[in-house]
């Protein structure tokens, strides 16, 4: 990726970088987000039925952050039920849609519509999906489900305990670190009692369970402890890995940076340990290198390999909301185009382009605010992530400024509203 620091290039025009993006957005996953894989982007899941047929709406966030959203999204995608998608702005975001609010009392998410009743909270949507369409695997009050269930509560709980609660000292952190451990190995303890990787033998409703909150500790804890919560359970990571050879997971699955900082605003604050290895991980997660831990096949975010069209993913979906997202950095528009051209060529093409001076600071923005799944994939963030920081690195003015803060008490740096017009909905695609 990187190009020889003696030479020296001009960046990429727009007309010549869309060229370059033309093999991804003629992928099924631009083509027909309907149909083609498990994506955040698809206003309708069709799985080769007609509209027509779609008995099932759900109501899930712009940002496909939302933990009991994924949570449905995947039961969904696995069982192969088609239904349409409306999203809707999460309260630290931005301003939740009135015509939401009058629909369901508080806001809450995630709703689904089946056969036009309406039904809140994500436990109870899924006992009336298996209700019309069948379990997946066994059923989420099957007899040995249930148990399973409460561990579940049990480790959340652990984990809030620890992350969310200031220790004072170092004692009250190893005993935060000590309750969480003792739940999360009675969860690979779970995962070892039957053969194979998932939870009862075979991937089930009560796996889809555990995925959201257990892929926010994996991310918050590395974070804000430096606790790498694959490495230290094995059967998790086994856990991790089977989900990661499925589509379903991958078009839903988020990345460490993301998570970091979108949780804060939603748990009411996180806190870190200050240990040298809690800080080390956090500024690698933060600013690179990516992966955060070598050498290869360590990652602790992912065990899938880079996919070959994970460049051009990434600037297909730079190209789709240019215009947005030059028009809202803190450089503006003429100040940003250039840069993110540089950043884009080194994308693409390997060549270092130096960027005007004082560009650091808006390519930092950026790169701070790629959002996964929601923007793109984990890799395609990554390969991002990267050459923004690169390309700011060469900034022949200060090398080092750095980009906005991220917020902490909310994410309205992340208002969807700007970019909606963007989207096309004629193609059943969003954000």
């Amino acid at each position: 990726m990187a190009g020889s620091a003696s030479e020296s290039f001009e960046p990429l025009d727009w007309a010549a970088l869309a060229s370059e993006a033309a093999p991804a957005l003629a992928a099924p996953a631009f083509t027909n987000p309907a149909t083609g894989p498990t994506n955040p982007q698809a206003l309708w899941r069709l799985f080769g039925r007609p509209k027509a047929e779609v008995r099932v709406t759900l109501y899930r966030d712009h940002h496909a952050w939302c933990p009991y959203c994924q949570k449905v999204w995947l039961w969904l995608e696995e069982r192969r039920v088609p239904y349409r998608i409306r999203k809707v702005t999460m309260y630290c975001y931005g301003t939740k849609e009135p015509w939401y609010t009058e629909l369901v009392r508080g806001g809450m998410l995630p709703a689904l519509e089946l056969d036009g009743r309406l039904i809140t909270e994500s436990d109870r949507i899924l006992e009336a999906l298996e209700a019309a369409f069948g379990p997946l695997g066994l059923g989420m009050n099957a007899r040995e489900a249930l148990p399973l269930r409460q561990l579940e509560r049990q480790l959340f709980r652990a984990w809030c305990q620890w992350l969310c609660v200031p220790s004072r000292g170092m004692a009250e952190e190893a005993r935060g670190q000590e309750g969480f451990d003792r739940f999360a190995e009675r969860f690979a303890t779970a995962l070892s009692t039957n053969p194979g990787p998932f939870l009862l033998g075979e991937l089930g409703t009560v796996d889809l369970i555990f995925v959201p909150y257990v892929e926010r500790m994996n991310a918050s804890l590395a974070y804000y402890k430096g606790y790498l919560l694959r490495d230290r359970h094995p059967a998790i990571d086994r856990w991790f890995h089977a989900l990661e050879q499925r589509s379903t997971y991958l078009g839903t699955q988020s990345d460490f940076h993301t998570h970091a900082h979108d949780l804060p605003p939603q748990m009411g604050g996180c806190h870190a340990s200050g240990t040298p290895e809690q800080r080390d991980l956090a500024q690698r997660i933060d600013a690179g290198p990516w992966p955060v831990v070598a050498p290869p096949g360590s990652d602790p975010e992912t065990s899938q390999s880079e996919p070959a069209d994970a460049a051009g993913v990434a600037l297909a979906r730079v190209l789709r909301h240019r215009k947005t997202l030059l028009a809202r950095n803190p450089l503006g528009e003429a100040g940003l185009d250039w840069p993110l051209r540089c950043a884009l060529t080194r994308l693409i093409t390997g060549r270092a382009c130096p960027p005007p001076a004082g560009s650091a600071r808006g390519l930092r923005y950026l790169r701070d605010r790629i959002s996964v799944p929601r923007d793109m994939p984990l890799h395609a963030a990554r390969l991002l992530r990267r050459c923004l920081e690169a390309t700011a690195c060469l900034d022949p003015a200060d090398p080092t400024a750095a980009g906005e803060p991220i917020p902490m008490q909310h994410r309205r740096d992340q208002d969807p509203s700007p970019f909606l017009t963007a989207a096309n909905p004629s193609s059943g695609a969003s954000l």
